[in-house]
């Protein structure tokens, strides 16, 4: 009895799932996701069904093809398929393989989906049309371009790897600086640690420890070069009559660029009066160390209702520094850098106090972290039960992985 009270609520949650992508897929077609402030479908998903950012990103995913596999769709708006099921074909199945995986997600676990997607054959990449020698002078070879490093992270659900791929020399110069943390913790651990019982020693530093050190010496000198903002010192010249801005040997600055420099950049300002200097301002933005640790204690990520952004934010002043607002903490609080060029656009409007931030958009809506989930009002979807994968374990040697249709070829 449980069982089929569990496969009825399933498949009306699958069907309901088919209906949040299909209004994904409208809010993503017709551009209407920047009137909110959202990064993107993904995160305005997330915030306003109240579920996680992977949740979200999914949905994203399922909507932004749901042209290509309509199958799979339909199932997921039938509830004969999950979210998740569909969710997984989005993201990383080929071209073409609508009717492929239709089938096979009738019986197939999520685990198993991912399989079957893995054994499909990778696209082989186009062939570039050879160069056409071009005759020199004096023939003389070109000197081959130097070969650049790349960085690349691919992450699961529990850690993110790194591939870092640098020239010999770069790459000596990395391993010396690695090497160097790496022996420097280890000699400070024998230093705190080397009398200490065997029980009661903390593990012995590794590479991975020392890797966390270099990126911090980094940061630390950044900071120390920096001390006051993650932003640079610019030279801002202000027309005190009408209010106009230019940078410094450069072009004039709008409205919104003037009051954005004002919130989170060192600038020193020059004052004038008819094209003549009448005098140097105070500092626009003098918010030091301990000022912006109070600000990360008291708002760890972006102030935006729905964004979860917690690295380079800036402090903004809700009154803004040119209107006389003050630099302190009741006037301050800590955007990401879209958020705040929103606001400073107009897109989005911020009113205080700090403790009591009220957000609206361009329509002249509150906008609220909590999630727009309320008690329904309609009956469920009336669908069939969700059965779910038959829970048989694949034998991969009787499976022919989807083959995608051959390149036509002039």
């Amino acid at each position: 009895m449980l069982f089929e009270k569990l496969e009825e609520l399933a498949g009306q949650r699958n069907a309901i799932d088919g209906q949040i992508v299909e209004i994904a897929a409208e809010i993503d077609r017709d551009g209407l996701c920047g009137m909110t402030g959202a990064r993107s479908v993904a995160a305005l998903i997330a915030w306003k069904t109240g579920s996680s950012s992977k949740n979200g990103h999914t949905i994203a995913a399922v909507a932004q093809r749901l042209a290509e596999f309509p199958r799979c769709a339909a199932a997921l708006r039938e509830g004969r398929l999950s979210l998740d099921q569909v969710g997984v074909i989005a993201e990383h199945a080929g071209a073409g393989s609508d009717d492929h995986y239709a089938e096979l997600a009738a019986n197939a676990s999520v685990s198993q989906l991912r399989t079957a997607i893995k054994l499909e054959p990778k696209p082989k990449p186009k062939p570039e049309p050879e160069p056409v020698p071009v005759p020199d002078a004096d023939d003389e070879p070109e000197p081959e371009p130097e070969s650049r490093g790349s960085i690349t992270a691919t992450t699961d659900d529990e850690f993110t790897c790194w591939t870092i791929k640098l020239p010999p020399i770069e790459a000596a110069a990395f391993e010396a600086a690695l090497q160097s943390h790496h022996d420097g913790l280890i000699a400070q651990w024998k230093r705190d640690h080397g009398d200490s019982p065997a029980a009661d020693r903390p593990p012995m530093p590794t590479r991975v420890d020392a890797f966390n050190a270099l990126v911090e010496a980094g940061w630390d000198a950044e900071a120390t070069r920096r001390p006051h903002s993650h932003r640079t010192t610019v030279v801002v010249h202000v027309d005190v009559k009408d209010r106009i801005a230019a940078l410094h040997v450069g072009p004039l600055l709008s409205d919104a660029d003037r009051r954005y420099l004002g919130c989170d950049a060192t600038a020193e300002v020059w004052f004038e009066r008819d094209g003549a200097v009448i005098g140097a301002g105070r500092t626009t933005r003098l918010i030091n160390r301990r000022l912006r640790r109070a600000l990360e204690h008291r708002h760890r990520t972006c102030a935006m209702p729905g964004c979860e952004a917690t690295r380079g934010l800036h402090a903004h002043h809700i009154v803004h520094w040119e209107d006389g607002g003050p630099t302190d903490l009741d006037n301050l609080v800590l955007l990401c850098p879209y958020h705040h060029r929103l606001h400073h656009r107009g897109i989005i409007t911020i009113t205080g106090p700090a403790t009591s931030l009220t957000v609206i958009d361009s329509t002249g809506r509150q906008l609220r972290s909590g999630s727009l989930a309320r008690p329904p009002n309609q009956p469920p979807p009336a669908v069939p039960p969700y059965r779910g994968p038959s829970g048989e374990r694949a034998d991969w040697w009787w499976y022919t992985p989807f083959q995608p249709p051959p390149q036509a070829t002039n």
